[in-house]
């Protein structure tokens, strides 16, 4: 499934105002189990750091981490990458328009964009698997890094990661350039890549993957059969979503042991 013309669409019906694309932001950390996950890291690091913070958000995206984490400090600075000029044009007008001046975005590649010892994190969601040259980009990140710094990664993994489980199979998500990383081969990357110490996690475990095909997998699927599911979209999460909800908080209160997905925290 391609997974772009789906973004187009959302972002088009979301983008009409600034208080649409709040809801929208708003909708994807209940609904995107990474969110949850990566929040619950986040609030963990937040407790470690002083008041003035610059955060690079590497690949963007929609921008919801960058409007996420801004929301704490205006203190907080965040640089914003992303290689989609239209979206990057969106996302300065939709935060110049709500008053946050401190997240810049910019049109960029993240296996070439660095600022020597700028940062204090690295935020890289949904990210790692779309580029060939992962090892290019971890070196950029523990580049701009300040000593200490943190580096967060939420990936899929190879236990079934972009929803393939078998040899052959292609992945759900067209735009992946790998199907999901090995948990020891992705540390290993992190560790000759410029970062000293590396914690691997799995999420996305036996509930998480039912969640993940309730809430985001089906829908999907519907959107990329035809627009007019966007009218029978509520109805369907109305039904759903307390469904999602319960087994995405037990994901994120689990431990596991394997899952499809991976949360690497590395540090310089």
């Amino acid at each position: 499934m391609q997974y772009d013309p789906v973004k187009r669409q959302l972002g088009n019906v979301f983008n009409r105002s600034p208080l649409l694309r709040k809801l929208f932001y708003g909708l994807l950390d209940l609904l995107l189990l990474r969110a949850w996950h990566i929040h619950k890291e986040l609030r963990v690091w937040r407790r470690s750091v002083g008041k003035t913070v610059h955060i690079y958000d590497a690949g963007a995206g929609y921008g919801q981490y960058s409007y996420w984490l801004s929301g704490f400090s205006k203190q907080w600075q965040v640089t914003a990458i992303d290689v989609k000029e239209e979206q990057v044009a969106d996302c300065n007008a939709f935060f110049q328009a709500i008053g946050r001046p401190q997240v810049k975005f910019e049109v960029g590649d993240v296996t070439k964009f660095t600022k020597p010892g700028a940062f204090d994190l690295v935020v890289c969601v949904d990210v790692m698997e779309h580029i060939l040259e992962d090892e290019a980009a971890l070196r950029c990140y523990s580049t701009s890094l300040k000593p200490g710094g943190m580096l967060i990664i939420s990936t899929p993994s190879d236990q079934g990661g972009s929803d393939v489980h078998d040899e052959g199979e292609g992945s759900f998500i067209e735009e992946h350039v790998r199907d999901g990383y090995n948990i020891d081969d992705l540390r290993a990357k992190c560790l000759r890549n410029g970062f000293g110490k590396v914690d691997a996690g799995y999420n996305y475990g036996a509930p998480g993957k039912i969640s993940w095909r309730l809430s985001m997998k089906w829908p999907l699927l519907m959107l990329n059969t035809s627009k007019l599911f966007f009218i029978l979209l509520p109805f369907y999460y109305l039904i759903t979503y307390p469904i999602a909800y319960l087994l995405n908080w037990l994901d994120v209160s689990m431990t596991h042991r394997t899952g499809t997905g991976l949360i690497v925290k590395a540090w310089k």
